[in-house]
């Protein structure tokens, strides 16, 4: 059994996604549930993580409203403004939800290389302690040492860090935040036991046509540094469909992982994210996936 932990839908019309542009072909597209159940039946995949896409909390709601109506969502990471004085209010609302499991900002998006460690969030983390939800690091080369240093600042936050923290992999093996600059961070981020890593987008982060050979090196430093535990299998889709299909990724990332023990490979596809989102590996098999536009 597989969970696929980073997902996203999205409808243009909404209004939510202005970064999405004509320019990004393949994806400049709406994506719904029954664009990605064929890929999830054929490639085993039982749960998936839905993860917000736009900085709104309008889009948040709509995608719990959708991921209820969806048997394979079996979690929604959203979005709240940490910034505005409802901050805390609205994160509370959202926790109502039994499918919301946390937030992410996309911090890799704003000026401010330390946004993530203003003073005036601190009541936002401490509510996603109390209520035990993840706060995902959607972060670039920029926002790395911030990160760390919320990693210090709050060892009882769950943070998990989506595509491996970006790096620069189109870069090469040095320089501009590629792997000297990366290796090294992840190490000490990983030193941090309430820290965990998607491994997803990383291709999306390399040149086109890129393959296992490029990013076989970030795979392998971040089973390293955070091991099977810590680590989670994501695709990224539809984003994914800049670099490669569905079923490339999945194909290249199991050849990655071929040679890993068995309990491993099981932790990485679905128990460590079990875990992490409070997900039953028993419920829903994907031959009974529902999908209700």
């Amino acid at each position: 059994m597989r969970i696929d932990t980073h997902q996203h839908f999205w409808k243009r019309s909404d209004g939510f996604y202005d970064w999405l542009t004509p320019d990004l072909g393949a994806i400049y597209r709406d994506f719904a549930p029954e664009d990605l159940a064929p890929h999830l039946l054929e490639h085993d995949i039982a749960h998936t993580v839905l993860v917000q896409a736009a900085p709104s909390y309008e889009e948040t709601k709509k995608l719990l409203s959708l991921g209820g109506r969806t048997d394979f969502v079996k979690a929604v990471i959203g979005w709240i403004d940490m910034d505005s004085a409802d901050a805390v209010h609205n994160l509370a609302t959202l926790t109502e939800d039994p499918l919301f499991k946390g937030i992410r900002p996309m911090a890799q998006d704003l000026d401010d290389p330390d946004w993530l460690i203003r003073s005036s969030h601190g009541p936002v983390y401490e509510r996603l302690i109390s209520d035990q939800l993840v706060f995902e690091a959607l972060v670039r080369p920029a926002q790395w040492s911030a990160l760390l240093e919320l990693a210090q600042r709050y060892k009882s936050l769950s943070i998990v860090v989506d595509h491996g923290a970006k790096p620069a992999i189109r870069n090469g093996m040095d320089g501009d935040g590629g792997f000297s600059e990366w290796a090294p961070m992840i190490d000490d981020l990983a030193a941090h036991p309430h820290v965990s890593c998607k491994l997803s987008g990383l291709l999306t982060e390399a040149a086109p046509g890129a393959g296992l050979n490029e990013i076989r090196p970030y795979l392998d430093h971040l089973y390293a540094c955070f091991g099977p535990d810590r680590l989670m299998w994501g695709s990224d889709w539809p984003v994914l469909g800049l670099r490669a299909d569905y079923g490339a990724w999945v194909a290249m990332f199991d050849a990655w992982l071929a040679d890993k023990p068995k309990d491993a490979q099981e932790k990485i596809l679905s128990r460590t994210a079990a875990t992490k989102y409070g997900i039953s590996l028993f419920s829903t098999s994907t031959e009974d996936q529902k999908v209700e536009a």
